[in-house]
């Protein structure tokens, strides 16, 4: 990356469209366990792809990363080799739907539009579960903890048994795609493992280092190759077309990067080549996508000049 750049003053910046927003969006009360975030918190880091970290704001503090661990499901499933089946199960185009839709999996017969909204990750997990012995929540665990350096990292199992207790919807989902014959393992171990991978509590550092991955085209933190560069371009490219709901397009149009978000409030977003950022707000947009996060990931790449465009 550039070293005229103050990567500080750029995150300060960033900070502060973050803060504008506050009073804005609404914390995610439908996960009990998650009401009780503070909406106007904020956190964000910027990881290198020279090793270098920075952040503003609450950068350090754990929070429930929720659908961003969609993404690292789906990391492991093709670094796994588990693609060779994958797209059969599971599409890659934008649903334009809510990411808990059931009437866009029932009109496509159990085939969820993207591994991103909330029944093709079910699949997903499906897929690594078979592809890690049954252990796909601790893969991710496992994964993370590698990347971030931090060996601490686990699920929150109150926000898991919280989702667990509450996932009615979910449950509905997984029974559909089970009743087309899309799930391979049992209903009910699938999504006790997805609800314990979204309920694994982490923060804006150990997700922005996490999320290098991609920035480097699929070299780990120890320097080996866990995705092809073409496996990396292809995620990439799902994220920016997928990764933040129906709301896709227009992140897309304001940030410029691909990124994936969760309820949790938190948003990863990768520069190919030059650096993973996660930004971190709990309130939410009508779509799910952190009104905080995206503000200040927006103001990133405007400032900064750096998308993919």
């Amino acid at each position: 990356m550039d070293n005229a750049v103050d990567y500080q003053e750029l995150l300060v910046a960033s900070m502060a469209a973050a803060l504008r927003t506050a009073g804005t969006g609404r914390v995610a009360d439908y996960i009990p366990a998650l009401a009780r975030e503070d909406g106007d918190a904020f956190g964000m880091a910027l990881a290198t792809v020279e090793g270098e970290v920075y952040g503003v704001g609450d950068w350090g503090r754990p929070f429930s990363v929720q659908s961003i661990s969609k993404l690292l499901t789906l990391i492991l499933t093709l670094a796994e080799g588990g693609e060779a089946d994958l797209w059969q199960r599971v599409g890659r185009e934008p649903s334009g739907n809510p990411f808990n839709s059931l009437i866009q999996l029932e009109t496509e017969h159990g085939i969820p539009r993207n591994p991103f909204i909330n029944a093709g990750a079910i699949v997903v997990t499906d897929r690594l579960h078979s592809l890690t012995d049954g252990h796909a929540a601790q893969a991710v665990v496992d994964f993370l903890r590698a990347e971030s350096g931090n060996p601490a990292l686990a699920t929150d199992q109150e926000v898991a048994a919280s989702e667990a207790e509450h996932g009615h919807r979910n449950a509905a989902l997984a029974h559909f795609i089970a009743s087309h014959g899309n799930l391979v393992n049992d209903v009910d171990t699938v999504l006790a493992e997805y609800y314990a991978h979204c309920a694994i509590a982490a923060s804006c550092e150990d997700l922005a280092r996490t999320g290098l991955v991609l920035a480097r085209h699929g070299l780990r933190a120890d320097g080996t190759r866990l995705l092809t560069r073409s496996e990396a371009k292809r995620i990439n490219a799902i994220l920016l077309t997928c990764g933040t709901y129906d709301a896709a397009g227009d992140f897309a149009y304001r940030v410029g990067l691909p990124g994936k978000s969760g309820v949790g409030g938190g948003i990863l977003a990768v520069l190919p080549g030059r650096a993973a950022v996660c930004a971190w707000g709990p309130a939410l947009d009508p779509a799910g996508n952190s009104v905080a996060a995206a503000a200040a990931l927006d103001a990133f790449t405007t400032l900064s000049g750096w998308s993919v465009f």
